[in-house]
């Protein structure tokens, strides 16, 4: 059959058409290209995917319930690339934040939609884009700020297989402390432009975890050893150490309570690797991770002033953030002058207490910070700072002392183990030469009466120390010879202490046992454990 030019010429017009609607069709439609941030919503991290959309039009549309830090990024965006010789193309922008139910909340999203924006508009490329959670805020010269909750971005990300992280520079060692995930800290937006463009190579932070942690261990800031004296309360601390209880110091001005309530975490069991962690998760979400540090390696102290809030000690707020009780988790809170706390504030510490958790709900969404910290707490006897002196005289009114204690509830007392007087240091303690026993070597008698409990504990859930023994726990650790009850039930009797001290020094008592390294509590323990009573007794404020 003889070929027939006319019709070629038809077909191949006609195919040309096709081509040239499918590339207008394409141009109609636009790009769509995905890049990945995250979400943190108390100590855990949820993945945001921002799906970055560019079609026919001059608009530009965040969706997915941002909030204005978030809706703020256009501007931030548009500056930064300008004053890089890039550009927002004026074409119609749609950028949707899935989950949509989820709010995104802050800045650090700015790097995640600058990424996305330039990949939809073919500035970069974006093949290896969807390997990375990319997460910073961006300043109006391109430069990278700080951002929050880096840890907890670093494990979701290797969790959920991502091939690594880019942030800002000033986070990259805490991020690093995550093994199996390459972790990219940027200080300029041009850094990533290149490295997408294959331009230029990014440096992989690394950090030796281990070595990290164990060099820090014995960096002891505040030792006892500077201590003058007072070894009596350095006993009682010793106690509370070793078994994890709660202690509050009573004595007058300048007695010496604030120096050795600092000194506390000298002494306490170093952090374990999974404790640092948790630790550091929390002070990354409330952006208090050190720059130079990745991990938290020391116990914290916390010493709120005594006008906080109750929002402040136990978190929340508009933007939920970890309170005081949290920041000081596996660690140390301490509150100086008790009585000068609203009585609110302390109240609300009753809760976290007993459940080692603070769990704060609003209408849209509730979150969970972990809160196992020891309180340390110290006052004044009275207004006036010296009732009980063995010197000065009180001249507070009848009746001031027992107002002033009364501001601290019993249900508050009732959940300190430890009630240890303070007395003044004499000037022949002040001005031996000698140095007092170490940090090291208390710490050392703590670590195995620690390990004494951690093996009688091992198949209780959530009991860790003697301080967290409940009322079937103490039946079963804590029996009595006769000599020892018969001890504990005078005590009681003719120093009239309250029915809730009697639990309080059981668990005491055991932890004298434990570091005595005796298998049962014995007479001399029960009676060391009732001197630390001392707010139960009957009239002790007149």
């Amino acid at each position: 059959m003889p070929l027939n030019i006319e019709v070629l010429k038809d077909a191949t017009n006609y195919s040309k058409g096709l081509l040239l609607f499918d590339f207008n069709l394409q141009k109609i439609q636009g790009m769509l290209v995905k890049t990945f941030g995250s979400a943190v919503h108390g100590i855990n991290a949820t993945t945001v995917t921002v799906e970055v959309h560019m079609g026919q039009g001059i608009n530009f549309y965040l969706v997915g319930l941002p909030d204005s830090a978030v809706k703020e990024s256009h501007q931030r965006i548009d500056a930064a690339l300008k004053n890089n010789g890039l550009k927002i193309p004026g074409k119609q922008i749609t950028i949707n934040m899935a989950p949509a139910d989820i709010r995104k909340e802050g800045s650090a999203y700015d790097l995640t939609i600058a990424v996305g924006i330039l990949a939809a508009s073919e500035q970069i490329k974006a093949e290896e884009i969807s390997k990375y959670i990319i997460m910073g805020e961006l300043s109006l010269d391109g430069e990278l700020r700080p951002i929050k909750g880096t840890l907890p971005i670093a494990i979701k990300a290797k969790q959920e297989g991502f091939k690594g992280l880019i942030i800002p520079e000033a986070n990259a060692k805490e991020a690093a402390v995550v093994d199996g995930l390459d972790i990219y800290g940027i200080t300029h937006i041009k850094q990533i432009i290149d490295f997408f463009n294959e331009t230029a190579e990014l440096e992989k932070t690394t950090i030796d975890i281990e070595q990290e942690f164990l060099t820090r261990l014995d960096d002891i800031e505040f030792d006892f050893a500077d201590v003058k004296g007072q070894e009596n309360i350095k006993r009682a601390l010793e106690i509370a150490a070793a078994g994890g209880h709660n202690v509050i110091l009573i004595g007058p001005p300048g007695a010496g309570k604030t120096m050795l309530s600092k000194r506390m975490p000298s002494i306490l069991p170093p952090l374990t690797l999974d404790e640092a962690l948790e630790t550091t998760k929390i002070h990354s979400v409330a952006g208090r991770t050190s720059k130079t540090m990745g991990l938290v390696t020391k116990r914290p102290f916390r010493s709120p002033h005594h006008t906080i809030s109750d929002v402040a000690l136990v978190g929340g707020g508009m933007n939920a953030q970890p309170g005081e009780i949290s920041l000081a988790h596996n660690g140390v809170l301490f509150l100086d002058e008790l009585p000068e706390f609203k009585r609110t504030v302390l109240e609300v510490m009753r809760q976290p207490l007993e459940d080692r958790i603070v769990t704060i709900s609003r209408a849209r969404f509730s979150v969970e910070y972990p809160a196992s910290f020891m309180l340390m707490a110290s006052m004044n006897p009275c207004p006036c700072g010296y009732y009980n002196h063995p010197e000065k005289e009180c001249v507070c009114a009848p009746g001031v002392v027992q107002k002033y204690l009364n501001k601290i509830s019993g249900p508050l007392l009732d959940r300190i183990d430890l009630h240890v007087e303070v007395t003044p240091v004499p000037f022949s303690e002040l001005s031996k030469a000698q140095r007092s026993e170490t940090s090291k070597d208390i710490r050392e008698r703590v670590i195995k009466a620690r390990l004494t409990q951690t093996e009688r504990y091992k198949t209780s859930d959530g009991i860790y120390c003697n301080a967290q023994m409940r009322t079937k726990d103490l039946r079963t650790y804590c029996h009595l010879d006769e000599a020892s009850n018969s001890l504990l039930k005078t005590a009681m009797e003719r120093l009239g202490l309250s029915a809730r001290a009697y639990d309080r020094i059981l668990k005491v008592a055991r932890t004298i046992a434990d570091l005595d390294t005796s298998i049962n509590i014995q007479t001399n323990h029960i009676a060391e454990a009732i001197q630390y009573r001392s707010l139960d007794r009957e009239g002790w404020a007149g």
